[in-house]
């Protein structure tokens, strides 16, 4: 099932409220355990970057769940005016920590956008296409996500009906599980753009990063011998 974002109903992007989760509570352990969210792109921390992302794209509610380095990233978003909670035991893995945003979050809400810190290409307009996506999916679709080149990305965007699917679900179930098994509500926003695809994991992806944009993600002050979780 492909979603279609190119017709004219696009137009609107996003009807009633839009949430969205923000994930930063990884221990960025293959990059000598610093926190990735707060490398910076343009003097700009990811993790600000994403927010502002998602906030200018139309984003009414948003929960950014922290974890391993959660002191230092929730100095970094001191301002921005969102709202950040802390998972307890972040070394149980992303679906925890999604879970706990998806629980914080004041539904009901018409879509649910779930997205990475670590992703410095994704903007505003990136959110945007996926919003118009969801707004053209097929009737029967309750998740959409980007595909690019026939490999899914993120973030993705699913109903309120599947947040709280999921969180009845058991513990290990969060966005790409529910998504593996329903395979008949789900919908691929099929897109060139490669932002959708690039996070920042090792230090290979750094040296891709900037070998492929001409752009360099740098450690802020302080954190470039940081080791430990």
């Amino acid at each position: 099932m492909v979603a279609q974002p190119h017709r004219r109903q696009a137009l609107t992007v996003a009807c009633g409220r839009t949430g969205a989760v923000l994930l930063a509570a990884g221990s960025g352990s293959r990059l000598g355990g610093r926190p990735k969210s707060l490398l910076e792109l343009d003097g700009v921390p990811l993790i600000r970057r994403a927010v502002t992302a998602l906030a200018s794209a139309g984003v009414s509610e948003m929960v950014v769940v922290l974890g391993h380095h959660g002191p230092l990233i929730e100095a970094a978003l001191q301002g921005t005016g969102v709202r950040w909670i802390f998972n307890p035991q972040p070394e149980d893995g992303q679906v925890s920590s999604q879970r706990l945003g998806l629980a914080a979050l004041r539904a009901p809400h018409e879509a649910v956008i779930v997205a990475l810190a670590d992703q410095p290409l994704v903007g505003a307009g990136d959110v945007r296409a996926l919003l118009q996506a969801w707004t053209c999916r097929p009737p029967e679709a309750q998740l959409v996500y980007p595909r690019v080149d026939g490999q899914p990305g993120n973030p993705v965007i699913f109903s309120d009906a599947v947040r709280e699917e999921i969180l009845r679900s058991e513990p290990t179930v969060g966005a790409r599980q529910w998504r593996e098994a329903h395979p008949e509500a789900v919908a691929a926003f099929d897109t060139p753009s490669p932002h959708y695809r690039f996070d920042i994991d090792t230090p290979e992806d750094l040296a891709r990063f900037q070998r492929e944009t001409g752009r360099s993600l740098v450690w802020p002050q302080g954190l470039a011998g940081l080791t430990g979780g």
